[in-house]
């Protein structure tokens, strides 16, 4: 066989996406598929959770991602419902394109749900970000990823302990290969290209004067349920944050559940504040943007944990625990959970002494995606060769 031709009886690799953190996953993936030796045929396939049209068609064009083959326009709804919806409009996919293996992305609802189906019709799923834990299963992304990791045939991790995860849960080292980060491969070759603050706070129509005041700012973003869900929760958090806007100015990106709670819970006054910007949801170049000049972050985003860490950015983590141990043990990011004493304290350390400064974890070099495309053609071709035996 020409080493560098796909094997013309071998499917291409349908890769899925669904919500916004996956395509940041995604995109480097399919610029590494291509780009290898032999070719690794693709066909993209967005299931349609995440449902903000303007925001969906922005991520596309910011990160350079083709136009999916495939769109499920599955929608909102349950997690049973938008669970049952993928299953139920996926598995045409699996019989128009009879595909040498699945990719399945982080620990979205899409990404349980194509795995389900693809297991079930005998399709092999490979898992990009697998073994992450936060041990919380009251995190619905967490049942994702315990399950996800359990069915799939083969395993690429972001960070060795995740092993040790996947170990304890009985799953074989076999199906594992550590390669790396492909969040950061996302951040690195987009980073060039990063809104500058200025011209993000401008289109927004907020006035220049909020950066000239004070050169230094802090980026907020709160989304997850167990802290915007319930006004006990959420009524304090906003409080704290309006004593951090005191010792140092806010851009709060506000996720549509959170807008959506302030509103519902009358709780606007606490972010009423000329030292606090309230922004809509953020493209990825405008987010990065704004991470790369804040002088701080603070959030729940398990995304951004990563993300400031490889941008040496201090991050103050409003949760309890993390499924990325990696970014407190070797990055720049502090659990505070929801504390209104710790998160200050926090907050005081970083601007006294500059918080921490971090190193960037093993393999997080932009070369993740180069790892899973050499390694997985390898694997998708020997498998091909022995079912022709």
């Amino acid at each position: 066989m020409n080493p560098e031709l796909w094997p013309t009886d071998l499917g291409p690799v349908v890769c899925v996406v669904g919500a916004r953190p996956n395509f940041m996953k995604m995109a480097p993936i399919l610029r590494a598929f291509a780009a290898h030796q032999p070719a690794l045929p693709t066909v993209l396939v967005h299931t349609g959770q995440h449902y903000d049209k303007d925001m969906n068609d922005r991520l596309f064009v910011d990160l350079r991602l083709p136009h999916p083959d495939i769109n499920l326009e599955v929608g909102s709804g349950t997690h049973a419902v938008q669970t049952a919806d993928v299953m139920r409009r996926f598995e045409p996919v699996l019989e128009t394109y009879k595909p040498s293996c699945v990719l399945v992305v982080g620990d979205v609802n899409s990404t349980l749900a194509c795995t389900l189906v693809s297991v079930k019709r005998g399709v092999p799923v490979v898992h990009v970000e697998a073994g992450l834990r936060s041990y919380d299963r009251g995190m619905p992304e967490e049942i994702n990823r315990v399950l996800t990791d359990q069915i799939a045939d083969l395993l690429y991790t972001t960070e060795r302990s995740a092993l040790d995860n996947l170990l304890r849960e009985g799953i074989s080292a076999e199906r594992v290969r550590f390669v790396g980060n492909v969040m950061i491969d996302s951040l690195l070759s987009n980073r060039e290209f990063a809104h500058s603050p200025a011209k993000t706070l401008s289109e927004a129509g907020v006035d220049a004067a909020f950066l000239k005041d004070s050169q230094e700012f802090a980026v907020v973003t709160l989304h997850r349920p167990s802290n915007v869900d319930q006004i006990g929760t959420l009524q304090p958090l906003l409080s704290v944050l309006r004593e951090v806007s005191e010792k140092i100015p806010l851009i709060f990106a506000l996720h549509p559940r959170t807008r959506a709670n302030i509103e519902r819970f009358a709780l606007h006054d606490l972010v009423n504040s000329k030292r606090i910007v309230l922004l809509p949801p953020q493209g990825y170049l405008e987010m990065l943007g704004l991470m790369s000049g804040a002088r701080l972050v603070l959030t729940d985003s398990g995304g951004l944990q990563e993300e400031t860490t490889a941008l040496g950015i201090p991050c103050l983590t409003i949760r309890e625990n993390t499924e990325r141990p990696i970014t407190v043990e070797h990055g720049t990011n502090t659990m505070v959970g929801s504390d209104r004493g710790t998160i200050l304290s926090g907050v005081d350390e970083v601007l006294g002494g500059g918080g921490k400064c971090g190193r960037i974890p093993e393999f997080w070099d932009g070369k993740a995606a180069e790892r899973i495309a050499a390694d997985l053609s390898l694997w998708l071709i020997g498998r091909h060769r022995r079912t022709l035996k």
